[in-house]
């Protein structure tokens, strides 16, 4: 397939990823009494909301990126720990459920009799194959468990009130490592995050499509 068709089909397909994961985290924090995310506007399924150009960009550099985060505020939960968990395994989470249910409709079309010659099958398949991919590519780098990510959050709420604030409190510096890591991967040609997230990545898509990255 031609690089600029690829792009095509993929772009979209990569905004809506990002805008459910982050709408997820904001949806589930409102429900816990939290509504920062949408007074700021971001309860919403517009892309445009939560685009982060940067982490867009490093989705076509180094094959991970992120969107804008949601905005949330834990002193309006009614359990800080237990609730920030919730809210940031949310975004994880929406990923996996979409892989899921893609992976169930992909098994389906493979058992029909598809004329897989036809270019608009091939292209349905391909869009198929990497809204999985993405998916469990963005849900999987998202529970790595240095802060900011979400995989920090969610440790979080099993740790005591004093680990707590101090792992949270390293949001900035973590998010610094990663700005590095990801600086390295691009200027040596290295798959750093990639090293991390491949195995389980090749695992889960051999498990519920049967083929690897």
């Amino acid at each position: 397939m031609d690089i600029i068709f690829r792009l095509l089909i993929q772009i979209p397909i990569l905004l809506v990823t990002l805008t459910i994961h982050e709408f997820s985290h904001g949806y589930v924090a409102y429900l816990l009494g939290d509504d920062t995310a949408k007074r700021a506007g971001r309860l919403t399924l517009n892309p445009i909301s939560h685009i982060d150009p940067i982490g867009l960009l490093m989705l076509f550099i180094v094959r991970i990126g992120w969107a804008k985060p949601v905005p949330v505020n834990p002193y309006n939960f009614k359990n800080q720990k237990r609730d920030m968990a919730i809210t940031a395994a949310a975004g994880p989470a929406s990923n996996f459920v979409m892989a899921i249910i893609l992976s169930v409709v992909y098994n389906l079309l493979n058992t029909t009799n598809l004329n897989m010659d036809l270019i608009i099958v091939q292209i349905f398949i391909f869009m198929l194959q990497y809204a999985i991919l993405i998916n469990l590519a963005l849900g999987i780098f998202n529970l790595i468990p240095i802060p900011p990510m979400d995989g920090s959050k969610i440790i979080g709420g099993f740790l005591s009130d004093e680990a707590y604030y101090k792992y949270t409190a390293q949001e900035r510096k973590g998010a610094q490592i990663l700005m590095i890591i990801f600086a390295i991967s691009f200027v040596f040609r290295l798959n750093l995050i990639g090293a991390i997230i491949m195995p389980p990545l090749n695992f889960f898509l051999k498990l519920l499509i049967g083929i690897s990255y």
